[in-house]
């Protein structure tokens, strides 16, 4: 199946304590139907300290469920992404405004 949410596009989160946050996807685990987003749904990591680097507590992005994120289209609101042929080539499209993502 392909990719409707892929690695460096903008999202806003629709469903959990970060609801309404925007931010950009670091990676994408399909299997797992996942994908990690920019300063969204944060944890405190605890690192102990070792000769190299220091220690201390590191905030880091958790993953998020694919089905409680959307892509943000040139409006700035969430759409959902449709696929269509162009020039024969298979395109990204926001539902809401047509554009081509």
């Amino acid at each position: 199946m392909a990719a409707k949410i892929r690695k460096g596009d903008k999202v806003v989160v629709l469903a959990g304590k970060d609801k309404g946050k925007t931010g950009e996807v670091n990676s994408v685990d399909p299997k797992a139907g996942k994908a990690v987003v920019d300063g969204v749904n944060m944890a405190v990591r605890h690192q102990k300290q070792s000769q190299t680097s220091q220690g201390g507590r590191t905030p880091k992005a958790m993953p998020l469920d694919l089905s409680n994120i959307a892509v943000v289209d040139g409006n700035g609101k969430a759409t959902r992404v449709g696929f269509r042929m162009e020039d024969g080539k298979k395109v990204r499209f926001a539902k809401t405004t047509g554009d081509v993502i």
